[in-house]
């Protein structure tokens, strides 16, 4: 039996700001799992974009413009986390590696010493499709930033798998945002799926996803990550913002329609991805890290008979058929870099500039 002790490393959301709001601590109390609650010893936990925002308050109305990591002066407490407001301080980190290490009670005894990984969706589990019902791990309950964490025995998932715990803790976040989003594409054999942001955790993962189901995908990315960016696959890879997003498709691929546009971008050029959609087509977005004030024209909406569809809370299932797609070797990991925990902060500058293709870890070790 692991000896659990009393207290624990962990950085703390303190407020919604700067970097300077992390507080790192060794004194941190090691959380009891409730009845139905497994106790999960942290090997690895991935960075992801609603950490950030959350900790800057982006997701506030008040808030126009695009993600920075910096302080935002506009936001507003009330509405600064994906879902509303945030009760601090939080320990954030949603894309956990680790291992079972006790249990609350009768739940989960079978999952102890199992290396797990954890669906990020927190569910009232008499009523898991309410959306209303729904919180986001690391948000609205303790996440990973941390030595333990405990959490819903039906929230977690064994996995076998020969890849590091730094490894498995890309997938969560990025890889069940990018499957969800193409679920809510209807995205298939035969699409065409163009990917702005194909550099990042949720982009990359679209190509890779997009391509396990068939479809052809163009990336868009920045020259300087272009290279890397093909050696995960797609079929062709645009610059970020071309002068013409039609002449670079028809240069690249032959025609200057695509059927399906997965963005977690927007901003400025976003009146350019909705003109690239085929009649019929659909668009999908989970993120606006170019800022999330667009202009729409609805006559190209209604005239195209375009479909859109928003992507964050993602159904029970999901995340079970990812660990199947990991177990199976049908997808990989992009690690990026890892940091030690006592160095988060440094990890989020890291995740921030944006210099990375694919993902950035915290490790406990």
């Amino acid at each position: 039996m692991t000896e659990i002790p009393k207290t624990m490393r962990a950085v703390l959301l303190t407020g919604h700001g700067g970097l300077d709001v992390l507080e790192y601590r060794e004194d941190w109390p090691v959380p009891e799992p409730d009845a139905n609650e497994v106790l999960i010893e942290v090997g690895a936990c991935g960075l992801n974009n609603t950490d950030v925002n959350t900790r800057t308050g982006w997701y506030s109305k008040s808030v126009t413009e695009a993600t920075s990591g910096g302080v935002l002066e506009e936001a507003a407490a009330e509405d600064a986390g994906w879902g509303g407001a945030l009760s601090l301080p939080r320990i954030q980190g949603a894309d956990v590696c680790g291992r079972v290490v006790a249990v609350g009670g009768p739940a989960g005894a079978d999952l102890v010493g199992k290396r797990v990984l954890v669906d990020t969706w927190l569910r009232d589990w008499e009523h898991p499709l309410d959306l209303n019902k729904c919180g986001y791990f690391g948000s609205e309950a303790d996440g990973g930033f941390a030595d333990y964490t405990k959490v819903d025995a039906r929230n977690v998932h064994p996995v076998e798998s020969d890849l590091s715990d730094a490894e498995l803790a890309t997938f969560a976040t990025s890889y069940v945002t990018a499957e969800n989003m193409l679920n809510r594409a209807q995205v298939g054999e035969g699409d065409s799926v163009l990917i702005p942001g194909a550099s990042g955790g949720v982009g990359s993962a679209l190509i890779q996803l997009a391509k396990r189901r068939g479809a052809r995908t163009i990336a868009m990315c920045a020259e300087s990550k272009a290279e890397a960016v093909a050696a995960i696959g797609p079929d062709a890879v645009l610059p970020r913002a071309p002068e013409s997003l039609k002449s670079a498709l028809r240069d690249a691929i032959g025609q200057d329609k695509v059927t399906v546009v997965a963005d977690v971008v927007g901003g400025d050029l976003w009146p350019q991805l909705i003109d690239v959609l085929a009649r019929g087509g659909r668009y999908t977005v989970s993120g606006a890290i170019a800022g999330p004030m667009v202009e729409l024209d609805l006559r190209t909406l209604y005239l195209n008979d375009l479909t859109f569809t928003g992507a964050t809370i993602v159904p029970p299932g999901v995340f079970a058929d990812l660990v199947g797609y990991i177990e199976r070797g049908e997808i990989r990991p992009l690690l990026a870099e890892t940091y030690p925990l006592a160095e988060l902060v440094k990890a989020q500058e890291a995740f921030i500039a944006k210099r990375h293709v694919g993902n950035i870890v915290v490790t406990m070790a």
